[in-house]
């Protein structure tokens, strides 16, 4: 049999964790053609369908079997193979043996080391069927999946109970069993409208045939067909939908079928912060609140189901009936905790655990608000706004409805600061120090949030790296790489002038005797952001050479980093840059290698030859500049300053022996080299440019 053949594996289980479908399914899909690839088959296209009781994978035009290939294995020496009458050795029968071969069929090798027996044939490729259990199989086993199951009596393990199992390749069922289970053609269609069997014919009929069973098979086109609903319900009612990624992926994890109703509750309701509501719609229920044209919320949701109701109206009340004591939850917990001034709550952050080796939530407050004075100060922003920001920004996360629904911590502070009469700046930096609170987020405004924000993120960072918890490998349960990289991107991409190592340091002094070695951790925290640096430039697209050019002079404050980053970027289009890097790189050798003491500055006295004088004369008169222009870093200019240096430099390397055999001569020539790479280590080490 030979040809192509599409293949079709389906996976049918109890409901899948909505959350986790779309990873298990593409990681389904992804492991088992990289297996075909490996097994030497080729495939054309293939399509990932998931559904709450399916994962499944269509690969076409798979190969019906693998190409017959030529192997050629070398054997034992021939006078290991021969003995002195010509007989084959042991070693000879043997080798011919683990070939299948005889050894008449048994070649011989000749090289300039010797003499081999080889053997070469063609070994016919395997049925493409022979190999898709077992990579099945492979393929399950491999996905990521957290905590497996067992059910019932048997033995085997997933992420929930296998009810079928589809497994067809040329429209021909592959026999075997997956996970204790027969595989088939049979696949089953909706849970309540299409309960029954049915028969598979051809793997490319499978989308189609389960769409006539009322499931949408294609999880990204169910995705789309739910998001088109929701939008246009909402469009309907003159609003927009709130709808995250992560809650349109866990709803089109719960569906097969979707189709929307919109309920509404009572407006009473919306006399409650609109977060804590739409945190109850969203967390409990998986609806999308609505938002008018003023953003304010409006007294409806939207919902997904999973069936075709003849009767919607019953659906939309029991959606609302189940809602109402959410909101009503949300409505006493707000008012219980309006009864308190927010600052009430201080005195208990003495009985709540930062970490048991870092001390109470009060102690991570009292240094959270030292260094957020300091920072402050430095922004030119009200110390004692950000030491009272800081005071309070642990508070709400002792109120109900922070208890309630911890992702509004930070959002519901605000607000009661707010009622509180707490300053504006105060109030707002409660809710926006907790910013970015993931990738490409927005960033903390106003002084006091981004003081308090820094505070709180370098707080963390040194204690855990003072007590040896600092992330390892891909394990990071205390987020410290996010937190490293919140406090680059406040520093960067708000242009703050502060010093990272500085206010590093000051952070790690605060724990005292919590942190052992408090020079080691500063210097190992810093590195750590230096690393996060590094891998935020390179995300932006700066070279690597760029980066460890400007890294090499350990800049402390990151905004420094990224002026000089775009400085050299500059730098490396100019004719000049090759050349002055080679001459760079030379310069660092020479200096390295000599083991003498190099004067300070150099004495024109001992300056003999033309070159190295022209050389010196536009060090002095660049240095009339250029001091000025480090200073008030306007490292672009200053680097075409030096750029105009090519000539000179280049001149004196072609003229010029710098290790002159008069000492007075040579030490004056390993001075002048030495300004001129100090002049370029002001901004970065160019030797490092390719």
């Amino acid at each position: 049999m030979s040809g192509t053949a599409d293949l079709l594996i389906e996976i049918g289980t109890e409901e899948l964790p909505p959350l986790a479908l779309k990873r298990l399914s593409e990681a389904f899909a992804t492991g088992i053609v990289q297996g075909l690839k490996n097994l030497g088959l080729s495939y054309g296209e293939h399509r990932v369908f998931a559904t709450p009781r399916r994962m499944a994978v269509l690969v076409c035009s798979v190969s019906l079997r693998q190409a017959d290939r030529d192997i050629e294995r070398k054997g034992p020496a021939i006078n290991a193979a021969y003995d002195a009458q010509g007989k084959a050795t042991p070693a000879a029968v043997g080798f011919a043996q683990s070939m299948g071969v005889t050894v008449a069929e048994l070649q011989t090798l000749k090289t300039e080391k010797g003499a081999w027996l080889i053997c070469r044939k063609q070994e016919p490729g395997q049925a493409t069927a022979h190999f898709l259990p077992d990579l099945v199989k492979q393929v399950l086993q491999q996905l990521p999946i957290p905590k497996r199951m067992r059910w019932a009596d048997r033995k085997e393990e997933f992420v929930r109970p296998v009810h079928w199992v589809v497994l067809m390749l040329a429209g021909e069922v592959v026999p075997c069993e997956i996970l204790g289970v027969k595989a088939g053609n049979k696949t089953y269609g909706h849970r309540f409208h299409h309960a029954q069997a049915i028969t598979l014919v051809q793997p490319q009929d499978y989308a189609e045939i389960l769409l006539q069973a009322k499931v949408m098979v294609d999880f990204a086109q169910r995705r789309q067909h739910i998001k088109t609903l929701v939008e246009q319900e909402a469009h309907t009612r003159q609003g927009t939908a709130v709808m995250s990624d992560k809650l349109l992926d866990e709803v089109t994890g719960l569906v097969e079928w979707p189709q929307v109703i919109v309920g509404t509750f009572e407006e009473r309701f919306l006399k409650v912060p609109a977060e804590a509501l739409m945190a109850a719609m969203i967390g409990h229920q998986r609806y999308f609140p609505l938002l008018d044209t003023s953003g304010h919320l409006m007294p409806f949701f939207i919902t997904i189901v999973n069936i075709e109701s003849r009767n919607p109206a019953v659906i939309r009340a029991g959606n609302e009936r189940v809602i109402r004591p959410r909101l009503a939850d949300a409505e006493f917990f707000f008012k219980q905790d309006r009864k308190h001034p927010l600052e009430s709550h201080r005195e208990k952050l003495q009985e709540m655990v930062f970490h048991i080796k870092l001390g109470t939530l009060a102690e991570k407050t009292r240094r959270v608000s030292l260094l957020a004075q300091t920072i402050a100060t430095v922004l030119g922003a009200d110390a004692a706004l950000a030491a009272r920001a800081a005071d309070l920004s642990k508070c709400d996360l002792l109120s109900q409805m922070v208890g309630e629904f911890p992702e509004l911590q930070g959002i519901m502070g605000c607000y009661y600061a707010q009622f509180d009469g707490e300053p504006a700046t105060v109030a707002e930096s409660l809710r926006d120090y907790y910013l970015p609170r993931f990738a490409g987020d927005v960033l903390p405004q106003q002084p006091i949030s981004q003081a308090l924000a820094l505070a709180d993120r370098l707080d963390s960072l040194a204690g855990f790296f003072g007590v040896a918890l600092q992330p390892t490998g891909e394990k990071d349960p205390f987020g410290l790489r996010r937190a490293a990289l919140g406090v680059l991107r406040i520093i960067l991409e708000q242009h703050l002038n502060l010093d990272l190592f500085a206010l590093i340091k000051q952070a790690v002094a605060q724990y005292g005797k919590m942190v052992p070695d408090a020079a080691a951790t500063g210097a190992e925290v810093f590195n750590f952001m230096m690393e996060r640096m590094r891998v935020y430039l390179q995300d932006n697209g700066v070279r690597a050479d760029v980066i460890d050019a400007v890294l090499a002079c350990k800049p402390v404050y990151p905004h420094d980093v990224a002026l000089r980053v775009q400085a050299i970027s500059a730098f490396r289009q100019l004719p000049a840059a090759e050349s002055l890097a080679a001459a760079n790189k030379r310069i660092r050798n020479i200096l390295k290698k000599t083991g003498e003491t190099i004067p300070v500055a150099v004495d024109n006295k001992y300056l003999s030859q033309a070159e190295e004088k022209h050389l010196a004369l536009c060090l002095q008169e660049i240095n009339k500049t250029f001091t000025g222009l480090i200073q008030s870093r306007q490292y672009t200019q200053a680097m075409n300053l030096l750029a105009d240096l090519r000539e000179p430099v280049d001149r004196f390397f072609d003229s010029v022996l710098v290790m002159s055999d008069h000492p007075q001569e040579r030490l004056n020539r390993l001075a002048l080299l030495n300004g001129l790479q100090n002049l370029f280590l002001q901004v970065a080490d160019i030797s490092k440019l390719n």
